[in-house]
């Protein structure tokens, strides 16, 4: 089990990236948050098995293919919460 505590820039707000996110997390059985920042960032926080979560990393990196454009992601490795039970997103 692993925790990571993600920055993404690019084309994130006003396009459905949080519910992208969302949806890539819970087909992942990954627990974690999403929100959109004041600065035009996606802070998120992604917990689970470390292989579903590069599978979650990449499938954010490559977007919709349609709204969404990643241009960076930052990836920092952060204490685990055991007692997390899903994924939420919600607002700065």
């Amino acid at each position: 089990m692993k925790r990571y505590h993600v920055f993404v820039d690019g084309v994130v707000q006003g396009v459905g990236f949080r519910g992208f996110c969302m949806l890539q997390a819970q087909r992942r059985n990954l627990t974690g948050s999403v929100k959109n920042l004041p600065n035009g960032l996606v802070e998120i926080y992604v917990q689970g098995e470390e292989n579903m979560i590069d599978e979650f990393l990449e499938a954010l990196q490559k977007g919709d293919g349609r709204f969404i454009h990643v241009e960076n992601i930052s990836v920092k490795q952060t204490e685990v919460k055991p007692k997390e039970k899903r994924f939420s997103y919600g607002w700065y």
